[in-house]
């Protein structure tokens, strides 16, 4: 077979895929329980969507999107970023005529068209979670905690929390002059000039050394905020600093996006060099009004799957996932089988993870399989047991084997495996 995976599409396979299963699983019991709902999103939208939403001098849509023509001559693009399709779903179906905040997560892949390296990938995955509808200083706090926790309940020790405030409409503006001011005296490329009269901002978050080594005397947003971005800024802090998660100061953190305000943050981890970036996310307070919908303020996050996994390789973590097999059925002849296939559906619907030897394999063959699937315990069945209406129970770790009545398999198993 000559088919391969396309180039910078990250794939995960057993055993490895077990720990992305188990990672998500426990996200979406943290979001459960802060009142967060599930939404399914499409995975492609209209173009237009991420060219007003996200922002058109962005790297995300200038040159990594993945944008293609349908058949019905439709511009569309495979979702770059979850928070311009999620505010779109939420804004059709109506979800802001309810209880707001509106209060959901999803998941899923999430494509951009950039050089593959470890950690960033060209179909990747996320776990994304907004809040829709409010401008509170403790839902940000509360968005910030529910990935702290996250993070925290998988295990990780070193992640590291960057908070910064992008200002808002009334502020952002001055600081936009004064920064535009400093870069235009700078040695910088044309395609960045140009960039600093369409959104000065993404100058300081490009990457190139060249770059960042002209920025170390850029004004800082910080200085400029107003009196209601700072006590804003501060109340969020102090929620934060309640919940006793600690965060870093990163006055130099813009993000990459065209729709943050405000509250902005980022996780890093030190274990995984350049590309540090675990996730992150911030306030999108006209993100509503820039794809037509009514002011509807927002903040959310998207946390990368991917990057998580490696983290917890790096710290050495090691999850508790659920066996994929706890009982490996071994039938000896035509007749055990078929009693064999029952039992293991049975004991499935107990709640047991149990497979069994399938194509007439003998005691040796099907015992290797049974080492192989990670059980616990095999139950063995052959004609003499069926006669006698047992069958053998045989604890792999300690090889004790016991006979247990064909009626009494079931709970005996559920017992031993719970």
């Amino acid at each position: 077979m000559t088919f391969q995976a396309p180039k910078g599409v990250k794939e995960y396979v057993p055993p490895q895929a077990s720990t992305f299963y188990a990672i998500r699983g426990k996200f979406a019991e943290t979001a459960r329980l802060a009142g967060y709902a599930y939404l399914e999103t499409a995975v492609f939208e209209d173009t237009q969507l991420f060219a007003r939403g996200v922002g058109e001098s962005t790297d995300v849509v200038s040159k990594e999107m993945y944008t293609f023509t349908d058949r019905g001559g439709r511009s569309l693009t495979l979702r770059p970023e979850f928070t311009a399709g999620v505010l779109r779903a939420v804004l059709e179906y109506g979800l802001h005529r309810g209880q707001l905040p509106v209060k959901v997560w999803t998941d899923g892949p999430v494509f951009r068209a950039e050089a593959p390296q470890e950690g960033r990938y060209r179909q990747f995955y996320q776990l994304d979670l907004e809040a829709i509808g409010s401008e509170d200083p403790a839902v940000d706090a509360e968005t910030i905690a529910l990935a702290w926790q996250w993070y925290t309940a998988l295990g990780l020790t070193q992640v590291r929390l960057m908070l910064n405030s992008l200002g808002c409409a009334e502020c952002r503006p001055i600081y936009r002059a004064r920064l535009q001011e400093f870069l235009r005296g700078l040695d910088l490329d044309e395609p960045t000039r140009a960039r600093i009269e369409i959104n000065p901002l993404r100058v300081l978050d490009d990457k190139r050394p060249e770059v960042r080594a002209q920025l170390d005397d850029a004004p800082l947003i910080g200085d400029h905020l107003c009196a209601a971005c700072k006590t804003y800024h501060c109340q969020v802090k102090q929620l934060l600093a309640d919940l006793g998660i600690p965060w870093e100061d990163a006055p130099r953190l813009v993000r990459g996006l065209d729709y943050y305000t405000r509250t902005t943050f980022e996780f890093d981890h030190p274990l995984l060099g350049a590309q540090s970036g675990i996730g992150g996310g911030g306030r999108y307070d006209g993100l509503s009004e820039a794809i037509g919908g009514p002011r509807l303020p927002g903040i959310g996050f998207g946390l990368g799957l991917d990057r998580t996994v490696i983290a917890l390789e790096r710290e050495g973590v090691a999850l508790d996932v659920p066996p994929r097999c706890e009982v490996y059925g071994v039938a000896l002849g035509d007749e055990a089988a078929r009693s064999m296939f029952k039992l293991v559906s049975e004991l499935r619907a107990a709640g047991v993870a149990a497979d069994m030897a399938f194509g007439g394999k003998g005691l040796k063959g099907a015992m290797k399989g049974a080492d192989r699937s990670g059980a616990a315990f095999a139950l063995i069945l052959g004609e003499r047991d069926l006669a006698a209406e047992v069958a053998q129970v045989k604890d792999l770790a300690t090889a004790e084997q016991a006979e247990v009545p064909l009626s009494q398999v079931v709970d005996v198993l559920k017992g031993k495996v719970k």
